[in-house]
């Protein structure tokens, strides 16, 4: 029963291994794929971020740069002549490139924010590395313990069973110097000194130095002959 125990326990201890080595590649395989993908993801909202901030910086330079030109103009025009209709035409005309550069300066702070963002979560997946790095040091530091019981486990129920059999050795020997003092305590009581089986020298000493047989002898009355 003792063997099928340990045979059992160290069962459960390779299951939990198995079982933990699996969860643990799972984990490391699936965190990997999805670090992979989320840098992909990250590589390119970056590029077409970037690429679209390019954009909308030079088309906001090259609004800027007509603005400027049709103000010059408007102020020339103001100055030199009385409103007319193309002078009307340009204000209109101003005033559509405002509305413009009012909408493209929207969308690069919109690109902003959106480029904040990704940074940010570029800072979170920097922590749940770290996290995944922790957990991986603690499952390291988990199996290190479980091989430390697995092998201690196997050590005790080794010396249980070197003190099992060592208890029933002396369970042997107790048994039998037991037998013979009885028998050495049945004849002192019957008076019957000689009988046909003849008890050993070696095991009659042994059984009057047991510390139990000299109880035993003390606590009997001793009849009279």
């Amino acid at each position: 029963m003792k063997k099928e125990l340990e045979a059992s326990h160290e069962e459960k201890v390779e299951s939990l291994k198995e079982h933990y080595e699996q969860s643990l590649e799972e984990i490391k395989k699936s965190h990997e794929q999805e670090m992979q993908a989320l840098e992909k993801t990250l590589k390119d909202a970056e590029a077409t971020l970037s690429n679209q901030i390019e954009e909308l910086t030079t088309e906001n330079n090259v609004l800027n740069e007509r603005l400027k030109v049709e103000e010059d103009q408007r102020r020339q025009f103001a100055e030199k002549y009385q409103k007319d209709s193309h002078t009307l035409y340009l204000e209109q005309e101003l005033d559509s490139l405002k509305v413009v550069l009012d909408i493209k300066n929207k969308q690069i702070h919109q690109q902003d924010k959106k480029l904040m963002q990704l940074d940010k979560l570029m800072e979170k997946n920097v922590k749940l590395d770290e996290c995944l790095k922790k957990v991986q040091q603690e499952n390291e530091d988990l199996k290190a313990r479980m091989d430390k019981h697995a092998a201690l486990s196997r050590q005790l129920s080794t010396e249980q069973a070197a003190l099992q059999e060592s208890l029933q050795k002396e369970t042997k020997v107790n048994k039998r110097l037991s037998m013979e003092n009885e028998e050495l305590l049945w004849k002192l009581q019957n008076g019957d000194l000689s009988s046909p089986r003849k008890i050993s020298p070696s095991s009659t000493s042994v059984g009057l130095r047991s510390p139990r047989n000299s109880d035993v002898f003390s606590s009997l009355p001793v009849s009279p002959r």
